[in-house]
């Protein structure tokens, strides 16, 4: 293996095959990736290796395959773990019917993750079935035969298991793995078996130094998961697709990611989906944090020692009976009331960074019957700093795979009876999905608000720990960078349009037909909030 790791020699193999044309499609999972490939760009030791950046996958995929038309020669495209692989499929089938040497090069989460439902932990391995020759599953510890018998006249997948960049390899070893205990617990019949519950019966006995964390719930669950919380009166963290975010009171942690990871919690009871924060990510390197999920879905989401409850929430809870009022966390609630002032006043005084315009937007938003949070930034941002007095009838997001693509056709489809609806998405999200809008003829469109945070790129990759210490040349690569504006997107699909770059921008009213708001925060105020925020 060379000193620069075995993604490297991975890399390094395929341009010794023949590969020099590689299309990326930057993410966090394969950034190593990226960043090997920047490396062997740049010494072009064995072949001048060329290089392209797109960031839509599917759209890639077929670039791809018409630089295999062109050259003849193998062409790779890269791409990160969850759906941004399944977009590949459509060229992956072509490039078969043509026999076409199309290199799917995917990154994935290590192997112990694999049906867990952790968040873009998706089963890649063998995804494109009998349209590809080989499908070869990688990790750090495996050996290595990279394209071993490739025929080059089909396509071929390389499935690399790869950590979070700049930690460890070792970190993945067998001895480590952990699955996720699942106890389905018969909780849909009218009966419950307390018997057959003892994770949920635990907290019945008293179940100290506990906080809750709130995934997407259905609304039906809701009434009974908020009497529930209010019983126990214990910390929360809530996730906007609970519904009850914004009715917890001071049981809300405000910052709830940071300041648990500051101070973990002695046990964790997540109801509802897999939450969005990254405290719950966090939680893998924890194993002496107890966790308990009571899930309709019943995936873990962690590949770690857990106990998973599947089955009808609301049931569940009933079945415990009378709970006790823990209320023994009051360290985290008094830190949170300090942490609530001071970022309410950071958000006042920087109005146009984007923290401060998701606030404005939030209390907006309030006038409207749904809102569908867009996946990466919006929907963390929003549970960050959304205001938290006024209940939002509706909210809902695509938390399953937790993919950007087709986030907009899944909004219009999901209110397409509604009245007022907002739709909150980035702008590569908006980009991935140009054609979407083609539907509004379909749907209702009186007060509807498609939303769009134009931030010029990915910067939710920005402020990533392992992106401190990247070089320009790989930056560029992930955050892919653009100077594109929505008024054209608009324009085709007969939006009426509003562009909002400063706070008097934000004075728009609902229109008969759908507003496109393109909002740019002001880069400057973002970069001093994120600087502010980071002291709090």
């Amino acid at each position: 293996m060379s000193s620069k790791g075995w993604v490297h020699d991975v890399i390094g193999a395929c341009v010794a095959a023949g590969v020099q044309e590689y299309v990326v499609c930057a993410g966090a999972r394969n950034l190593a990736l990226v960043v090997a490939l920047a490396d062997h760009a740049e010494t072009a030791e064995l072949a001048d290796i060329k290089l392209y950046s797109h960031f839509e996958e599917r759209a890639a995929g077929f670039f791809a395959l018409g630089r295999t038309m062109q050259t003849g020669s193998p062409c790779a495209v890269v791409t990160t773990s969850g759906t941004a692989v399944a977009e590949l499929l459509p060229a992956v089938i072509e490039a078969h019917y043509q026999k076409r040497p199309l290199l799917v090069i995917s990154a994935d989460r290590p192997q112990h993750f694999r049906g867990t439902g952790a968040p873009q932990a998706i089963e890649q391995v063998n995804l494109f079935g009998g349209y590809v020759e080989s499908c070869e599953d990688f990790g750090w510890q495996d050996e290595l035969t990279v394209l071993q018998g490739w025929s080059g006249a089909a396509p071929w997948q390389l499935n690399l298991c790869l950590n979070d960049f700049g930690t460890p390899q070792g970190d993945d070893t067998a001895d480590e793995l952990r699955c996720s205990k699942v106890r389905p617990g018969d909780v849909g019949e009218e009966t419950v078996n307390i018997d057959m519950l003892p994770a949920l019966r635990s907290i019945n006995d008293g179940w100290k130094g506990l906080v809750v964390m709130l995934g997407g719930l259905e609304p039906c669950d809701r009434e009974e998961v908020w009497h529930f919380l209010k019983e126990l009166g214990v910390p929360v963290v809530a996730d906007s697709t609970s519904g009850l975010r914004e009715m917890l009171g001071s049981l809300a942690l405000v910052d709830g990611d940071r300041l648990l990871k500051v101070k973990p919690p002695a046990n964790i009871l997540r109801i509802g989906e897999v939450p969005t924060g990254r405290f719950w990510r966090d939680l893998e390197n924890l194993p002496e944090v107890n966790v308990v999920s009571i899930s309709r879905t019943g995936f873990a989401g962690l590949a770690r020692d857990s106990d998973v409850i599947t089955g009808d929430i609301s049931r569940c809870l009933r079945a415990l009976g009378e709970v006790s009022h823990l209320g023994d966390a009051m360290d985290h609630l008094k830190v949170n009331a300090s942490k609530q002032g001071r970022i309410s006043e950071l958000l006042e005084s920087l109005p146009e960074s984007e923290p401060g315009m998701i606030r404005t937007l939030s209390v907006m938003a309030t006038m409207g019957n749904s809102i569908y949070l867009g996946n990466s930034l919006p929907i963390r941002e929003w549970n960050d700093f959304a205001q938290r007095e006024v209940p939002y009838e509706i909210v809902r997001a695509n938390r399953g795979a937790n993919g950007i693509d087709g986030q907009i056709a899944s909004w219009l489809g999901a209110s397409a009876a509604e009245q007022d609806a907002w739709g909150v998405f980035g702008d590569l999200t908006a980009i991935y999905d140009l054609a979407a809008p083609a539907l509004l003829s379909q749907v209702e469109c009186r007060g509807r608000m498609l939303v769009v945070i134009n931030n010029s790129g990915g910067k939710i990759f920005e402020r990533l720990p392992m992106m401190k210490n990247v070089e320009d040349r790989v930056s560029d690569l992930i955050t892919n960078p653009h100077a594109y504006t929505f008024e054209p997107l608009a324009t085709m699909w007969g939006m009426h349009y509003v562009r909002v770059a400063g706070m008097e921008g934000f004075e728009f009213e609902a229109q008969d037909k759908t507003t496109l708001v393109e909002v740019v925060p002001d880069d400057r105020q973002t970069s001093l909030f994120w600087e502010k925020f980071s002291q709090i």
